[in-house]
């Protein structure tokens, strides 16, 4: 049954049947040739209950607070602003790239969203400032993935939902980790530039007045933040009520600035309109999958497989890490988590690991596929923004970071209180 499952899914993957149409023919397939009931008769009751649910309301909040901040501009202002604050360093704007997704991040809540947001406004600084194309167009696609690691984050959620986690712990579990992987990311483009000093392009120059005059600029995505994030932990709202939340901020923000146009606000609506489609779709079919491979016992006999393999717990950690690269390589992220999680995670707790930690875990290997080839979704995303070339020097110029990402990993195994410790406190 396993081995049917994997040749089917495969086989689609293979043929570039959309994710959506995948898992929902897949879940069909396995309900056709294992169920003894009808089982394609619950699509509907799971579907109505998928986008009926609650905390899952967040996602096209989230999505369109990301869509305003682009259409306002007020990521193009964030960006130039730490564009004078950080020209110091070798590497100069690549680290204004890392600065700016992890910005950004802190109010979107998407890895796509960052990394289209920020490469829109930083891929002409290329050649007019003489830096390594491939390492420049690297820090955008591995900065976007911060989207999903400091919170908001949609598939925080939906790992919550999926776990049944706590979203506001997982929020607090992913700051510190988020921040450490946006500084590693700027320590591997140090690094680089230390070695090869022509890789760092030609400093910019600005003076202290400069500086001082575009701290304002900074101030929304930290108005955004705190509206999100600080309504959560001061008891003002729910998770899904804080997206709201972070909507209405923004568009006080935009509206304040003069950036609040009926234009704006309808290509805002479209944009979201076309994400959450799409986002649902994933969800509703991959629910359907869950459900089938749940009620044929296929979790049952994965679980039976993995425990006849009696690996130790830090085997068992390595195994599901190398699933998760190498599965990440040919599913979306999205889909790949619905898909899996709830078969992966029952075994991870069991063997002693926190449903915290793990979850922060799983987003980083979901970090990983982002910009892993063949299908990783921010090396196309980056491409697309830069019109010209072969994707190749995108996935050269990411390897780095893909690095650097499984070294975080084991940062995150060796000290989990990176994760841990703010949650804990909140706790108690």
């Amino acid at each position: 049954m396993i081995w049917v499952t994997l040749a089917i899914l495969i086989g689609l993957l293979a043929l570039a049947v959309p994710v959506a149409a995948t898992l929902g023919v897949l879940g069909l397939a396995l309900a056709e040739i294992y169920a003894r009931l009808p089982l394609s008769l619950a699509m509907g009751e799971i579907a109505w209950a998928t986008s009926n649910n609650f905390l899952l309301v967040a996602i096209p909040f989230f999505v369109l607070l990301g869509e305003i901040l682009l259409r306002s501009g007020m990521a193009e202002r964030m960006y130039g602003a730490l564009v004078l604050w950080m020209p110091w360093l070798p590497g100069g704007l690549m680290h204004s790239n890392v600065a700016a997704c992890a910005m950004f991040a802190a109010t979107s809540g998407s890895s796509v969203a960052t990394a289209a947001t920020i490469g829109t406004v930083a891929m002409g600084e290329i050649e007019k400032r003489g830096y390594s194309e491939r390492l420049f167009l690297g820090t955008i696609a591995a900065g976007g993935t911060l989207g999903i690691l400091i919170p908001p984050s949609i598939n925080m959620i939906v790992y919550g939902v999926l776990t049944e986690t706590s979203i506001p712990k997982l929020y607090l579990a992913g700051i510190i980790p988020g921040l450490v992987l946006a500084g590693m990311f700027s320590l591997t483009v140090l690094l680089f530039c230390l070695w090869r000093p022509e890789w760092g392009g030609t400093r910019t120059v600005a003076t202290w007045d400069a500086r001082v005059k575009a701290l304002p600029d900074l101030v929304p995505p930290l108005v955004i933040f705190l509206a999100v994030i600080g309504s959560i932990y001061a008891g003002w709202a729910t998770a899904t009520e804080s997206a709201a939340l972070g909507v209405l901020a923004a568009l006080g923000v935009a509206a304040s600035r003069r950036r609040l146009t009926l234009r704006a606000l309808l290509q805002a609506f479209e944009g979201t309109m076309r994400t959450t489609a799409m986002i649902m779709a994933i969800l509703v079919a991959a629910y359907f999958l869950n459900f089938v491979i749940t009620s044929i016992g296929l979790t049952t006999q994965v679980n039976r497989f993995i425990t006849s393999l009696g690996l130790s717990p830090t085997e068992l950690l390595v195994a599901v890490i190398a699933f998760y690269v190498v599965l990440g390589m040919f599913m979306e992220t999205l889909s790949m988590m619905v898909a899996t999680v709830p078969i992966i995670a029952p075994i991870m707790f069991q063997a002693g690991y926190d449903p915290i930690w793990f979850g922060i875990l799983v987003i980083l290997l979901m970090e990983t596929a982002m910009i892993t080839p063949p299908v990783g979704i921010n090396l196309y995303v980056v491409q697309g923004l830069r019109k010209r070339g072969r994707i190749d020097d995108v996935i050269i110029g990411t390897l780095p970071f893909v690095a650097t990402l499984v070294l975080m990993m084991v940062v995150l195994a060796v000290f989990p209180d990176i994760a841990l410790v703010l949650p804990r406190a909140a706790a108690n």
